[in-house]
Formats: structure tokens, sequence, C-alpha cells
């Protein structure tokens, strides 16, 4: 199986992947998300992965656009402990550093540690293992990045400041993507993503959360997105969770009567939580130091 990835080697779109389908699996880097989502929507990837929000730095708000508008389908979801490091050539200390490299959504999740530090220069990349790697070929003094600790293992960086992430439980949500007529169906469902919209009136979103509700469905997350070509009128994108498909089979029979549009972007088991974290200690890099 290939897997589409946005990002590169180190990256922790390569450790969900790896959880998700297993090491077996190749991967195809690719530079933007846009890029994610055509390859598994051309055939060139058999199925991708596409981080969706961050528990500190929130939503990704152009990839709930581009899973609008992909023909592909939900399979499944993965959450991801994510542990930030800053990362450095060895022999650096923190006096040493002049700037900071790395993806914008790993500088948001680590704002109180950089806001130590106001005289470091931020600058925003286009992925957390990219950024590692490049300081490793560039060796590049000054500079140091925040990634993960895969990323230090795999381009042999040195842990200058461990777990620098505003709160320990910094978790990612990845969404898995697969072409409809190819997916097979998933065995025991408990969680779908819908998108709607309603009419612009009053009270019309609050009658498809009052369906929601009065069929014993957890709306876990409700995204609005602008619709093109209308301001100010937005989309809704809802994951909600459910004990029985039935739940689900009868909440999609109700909604047409109070939304205009309404898809089911995909129907699968949600993502377990229940896991072991990455390495973050400085002993297990020691070797990198």
């Amino acid at each position: 199986m290939r897997v589409a990835i946005q990002g590169f080697q180190g990256s922790f779109h390569q450790v969900a992947a790896g959880q998700y389908f297993g090491t077996a699996a190749a991967l195809s880097f690719c530079a933007t998300f846009g890029e994610v989502v055509a390859q598994a929507a051309d055939g060139r990837a058999d199925a991708a992965l596409m981080a969706m929000e961050n528990s500190l730095a929130g939503s990704i708000l152009p990839n709930y656009l581009l899973l609008e508008r992909a023909d592909l389908t939900i399979t499944g979801e993965v959450y991801l402990p994510i542990h930030q490091h800053l990362l450095a050539l060895p022999g650096t200390t923190l006096a040493d550093v002049l700037a900071v490299h790395s993806h914008p959504m790993a500088l948001r999740q680590c704002g109180d540690f950089l806001a130590q530090y106001p005289h470091w220069q931020l600058v925003e990349t286009e992925d957390t293992g990219l950024s590692a790697q490049l300081l490793a070929e560039r060796q590049t003094p000054g500079v140091a990045v925040v990634a993960g600790a895969q990323a230090a293992a795999a381009f042999g960086l040195q842990l200058l400041a461990p777990a620098i992430h505003d709160d320990p439980h910094n978790y990612t949500r990845f969404l898995v993507l697969e072409r409809a007529p190819e997916a097979q169906p998933v065995a025991a469902p408990d969680k779908a993503s819908l998108y709607f919209y309603t009419s612009h009136a009053p009270g019309c979103l609050a009658q498809v959360l009052t369906l929601v509700a009065a069929h014993g469905l957890n709306l876990s997350k409700l995204q609005s997105c602008p619709r093109p070509r209308q301001p100010w009128h937005y989309g809704f994108h809802a994951d909600v969770e459910f004990d029985s498909p039935a739940q689900l089979s009868t909440l999609l029979q109700e909604l047409p009567r109070v939304t205009e549009e309404l898809r089911v972007l995909g129907v699968y088991q949600r993502g377990s939580m229940e896991f072991g974290e990455l390495v973050t200690d400085s002993k297990a890099l020691a070797g990198n130091r």
C-alpha cells in the first residue's frame, strides 16, 4: 500500500502513518496538503493521511476545504500525542540560538517557551522534519528547530530543550482518506463526519443541533467554513459519535428537512488516545548529542 502524507522524513505525519498502517506501507512524501489529496484522488496513492486539528493550535481550516471538495471518503482517524523539542546542531547552547525554524503549527504549540526568548527570530517552514533535515545538511550556526524526537534521531541533532510544547496533553488528529469506490466497509463504525449548510436564517443551525441531541449522538466537532461566492455564508463540518449505526441512519433520514445540502464525508471507527507516548526524555536521545 502507498500512503500520501504531508511532510518528509522525521515528520509527525510519518509517525501517524506508521501507527495506523504499519511500517510496511510505502509513504509518498508531499510538500502540500493539496498534493496529498490529489495523489489519493488520482490513484498515485492508495490512501492519504491528513492532519485536521491540534488540541493546542486548533483546526487547520484549509484542510476542511480540501476535504469538502475532494472526491474521497474518510475511513479512519488517528490521534497522535505531539511532543515538540528544541533541536540544534551538536555543541549548540541556548545562548547560541538566534533563529528557530519550524512549521507554523509547531511554533504555535510552543508559544510559552518561545516567548521567553523574544530576541529569537521565528521562521515558518513547510515541515518540522524538513526543518531538521535542512539544519543537519546546511550546518547553519545559530539556528535551532522545533520538531519531534524522531527528527532528532533521523538527522543526528542535539536535544537542546525537551518537551517545550505549552501543554503536556498535546494531540493532533489525522484523518485517513480513500477513494470511495475502492474503500472497504468499516467494521463496527461509531463515528461519522458530515458536511451541511442551512438556510441563512435565525434558528436553522439550532434545528440541526437539536436533532443530533434528540437521537442521542455526541457532537464532538463543529467547524464552520466560508462558502465560496457567498460572503458571510457558512457551511459546517460536524463529527458525530454514536453507539449504534441505527442512530446515525435515523439522523440522516431527518436532517434533509432542516438543511439545504447534506453530505456524509465518512463513517468510521473513532481513533484511540490510549497508547504510549513518543520518546521525550534526554536519556533516550543521548545518542544524538
